[in-house]
């Protein structure tokens, strides 16, 4: 055979070999993109499964409460007998848990309700100073000195504001449980090159260990005692839902640094 030949065989073989390479490319991203769609309709449908029971369990643990706060108020009215104090110190317990369940579901069905935003233009510093006047107060009752270090230009971010206080304000109290004996906090805010600002929110608490620093944004772990475990994976999911992230850089005896991104662009 020619050289021509040979070279129109090899030339034929290699698109051939391409053409196999594309399409089995192409058909194990079909298969990828197939599994995530039915992963996700399997967590659409646990979601509402999961929402619609907290629901069901929350409507007869409000009649609970009542009762049991109307039974308290009977037995008081009644001076009973010398038995009755400890009655009485019995259904208050029952009706702080049965309180504190409504709470966990309260939680649970922010977390797992689906979120809308409402978009505006929203100036990050300004947002800053707002929570850090409305937060003062009870920073100076635990003995934290609260800082603020903005940004030298004006970070205008489309977010919904009220859901970015949200998550910030979490963050913060966060950082105000891991400093029981006092500390220091300070909120920074910056541009991170030319698309995102960042939000940290550094404490001089104990740190985290890092096995502790990966599971901290999973739901319902927590290392606090009575914690939910749910405000900082809200947190996280509120700066995803915006386009953004949230991590956290700790070492154990240096405090942690929290830090959210959140997009500057539409």
């Amino acid at each position: 055979m020619t050289d021509f030949v040979w070279g129109a065989i090899a030339g034929g073989a290699a698109i051939l070999l391409l053409a196999g390479a594309a399409g089995a490319w192409a058909y194990r991203r079909f298969v990828l993109l197939e599994r995530r769609a039915r992963h996700a309709e399997r967590l659409a449908e646990l979601g509402t499964l999961t929402g619609g029971l907290a629901h069901e369990i929350k409507n007869p643990l409000s009649t609970v409460q009542l009762n049991l706060q109307l039974l308290e108020e009977d037995l008081r009215a009644d001076h009973a007998g010398p038995g009755q104090a400890r009655v009485l110190s019995r259904l208050a317990t029952v009706r702080n848990e049965t309180g504190r369940l409504r709470d966990i579901l309260d939680d649970f069905l922010r977390y797992a309700g689906r979120i809308e935003l409402d978009r505006k233009p929203t100036e990050l510093n300004g947002l800053l100073e707002e929570l850090v006047d409305f937060f003062a107060p009870q920073a100076q009752v635990q003995r934290v000195q609260l800082r603020l270090k903005k940004s030298p230009e004006r970070l205008v971010a489309p977010v919904d504001p009220r859901l970015i206080k949200q998550a910030v304000l979490n963050l913060m109290l966060n950082a105000v449980q891991a400093m029981p004996g006092g500390g220091e906090l300070m909120l920074a805010v910056s541009r991170n090159g030319t698309d995102d600002a960042l939000i940290d929110v550094i404490d001089t608490g104990p740190g985290m260990p890092p096995d502790v620093a990966q599971r901290v944004f999973q739901a319902y772990y927590s290392t606090k005692k009575g914690g939910t475990g749910l405000g900082l994976p809200m947190s996280k999911r509120i700066a995803q839902e915006h386009g953004g992230d949230l991590s956290v850089t700790s070492e154990p005896g240096k405090g942690s640094d929290f830090t959210l991104r959140l997009p500057m662009g539409t």
